[in-house]
């Protein structure tokens, strides 16, 4: 009878917990610097900011241009207002008058 002898390996018993842990890391990276993880959340929340940011300065421009475009409507037609708008587009003043030029000057 032939017998053959083994030496047992241990190189089997660590593919499993090698494997397992590769995949682990793999999912591990990817919760915190995925598409969808942790940092992305909080790059999210600073774009929001930065739009909600943007969003109060332009409803706070538009209510001032309603808030002058409501002047010159009809039946409340501002003369003063009206003279300045045009003052202002044409580049004209008399001789006799100081002119004061501001810089937040709107169209």
């Amino acid at each position: 009878m032939w017998t053959r002898q083994h030496k047992k390996r241990n190189t089997g018993v660590l593919i499993v917990p090698a494997v397992a842990a590769v995949v682990m890391s793999y999912f591990g990276y990817h919760a915190f610097h995925g598409e969808y993880g942790i940092y992305a959340k909080h790059r999210l929340q600073e774009r929001v900011a930065v739009a909600d940011a943007s969003l109060a300065r332009v409803r706070g421009e538009r209510m001032e241009l309603e808030r002058r475009v409501a002047l010159l409507q009809d039946g409340s037609l501002d003369k003063d207002m009206l003279d300045e708008y045009a003052r202002h587009a044409l580049n004209l003043a008399l001789p006799d008058e100081v002119v004061i030029v501001r810089p937040q000057m709107r169209n």
